[in-house]
């Protein structure tokens, strides 16, 4: 086995016409093989400005609230944030995290050369490449910050596209546009299908939205609880499993999901419920 071995070796080194195609294949291959090691290196690289300017304005995030907005002091760090996104972007020009913290540079941070242009054209460009952060951002500013051009059905076609991805905040929205039949028709079970799946990514508004809709009445979807329906072990045939959907318990789940998020109202809607159950017990022993 070494013999046959060392043959190979020898035959290989002997650059025969044999050998020949091995070898072509062999520098292909380390050339995609450094191809990606460059790719993965300078994508590396990217993210780490990314995250040296997001710390900067999460510093500037928190002292904001206690100095002036056109506070001095705060220059600095968002110079260097915005120059470590612009960096970002330069070494990696597909980085759409990059592209969308200068945007919200531009658009909310008084911050050195901002310009609320150059914000939405980096947003268009993020949201256009696929991202579902981007494409929220922007039907949420193309839904508010335009007086004088009609957006709304713009901003619709950007949600929808985050919705695609499931999007917790653009489910939320497109619930609420359902919901209050805002430029499209009124649909109570596609806006309740939309809070129930931002709730299932921890969305505490979608939460408190839908288990306030299970309490004034409002339908499980069948899209929903479809994946209740089951074979009949005896006979083979499809079957619906008995499902309790005591409407109160229904929305204490969601109350406990908006809590569990830190959301206030949450945790009232809970002790509500917890007071109107103990009620109902207190009944229930007095009647027997």
């Amino acid at each position: 086995m070494l013999a046959a071995s060392a043959r190979r070796l020898a035959a290989a080194a002997g650059g025969g016409t044999a050998s020949f195609p091995h070898s072509k294949h062999a520098k292909l291959l380390a050339h995609a093989l450094n191809q990606q090691r460059w790719i993965h290196d300078r994508n590396k690289k990217a993210m780490e400005l990314v995250a040296k300017g997001w710390s900067a304005l999460q510093e500037v995030d928190r002292v904001i609230d206690y100095a002036d907005r056109n506070d001095k002091r705060l220059i600095p760090l968002l110079r260097g944030a915005k120059e470590n996104f612009e960096l970002a972007l330069e070494i990696d020009n597909m980085n759409t995290h990059a592209r969308i913290w200068l945007a919200k540079m531009h658009f909310k941070y008084h911050v050195p050369g901002a310009c609320k242009a150059i914000g939405a054209a980096l947003l268009v460009e993020a949201a256009n490449m696929g991202d579902p952060d981007a494409q929220y951002e922007l039907g949420c500013h193309l839904r508010i910050e335009n007086d004088y051009v009609h957006s709304d059905q713009q901003a619709f076609h950007y949600i929808e596209k985050a919705v695609d991805q499931l999007h917790p905040g653009a489910l939320y929205l497109l619930g609420a546009v359902y919901l209050t039949g805002d430029c499209v028709k009124r649909d109570i079970t596609s806006a309740m299908w939309c809070f129930h799946r931002a709730s299932e990514k921890g969305h505490s508004g979608a939460a408190i939205a839908y288990g306030s809709l299970l309490l004034k009445g409002a339908q499980v979807p069948e899209v929903i609880t479809r994946f209740n329906s089951g074979k009949s072990p005896s006979t083979g045939k499809t079957r619906k499993r008995t499902i309790q959907q005591d409407p109160v318990k229904l929305a204490k789940a969601q109350f406990q999901v908006a809590a569990e998020a830190g959301c206030d109202l949450g945790l009232r809607w809970l002790k509500r419920l917890g007071d109107y159950e103990k009620q109902q017990e207190q009944l229930k022993q007095i009647q027997q």
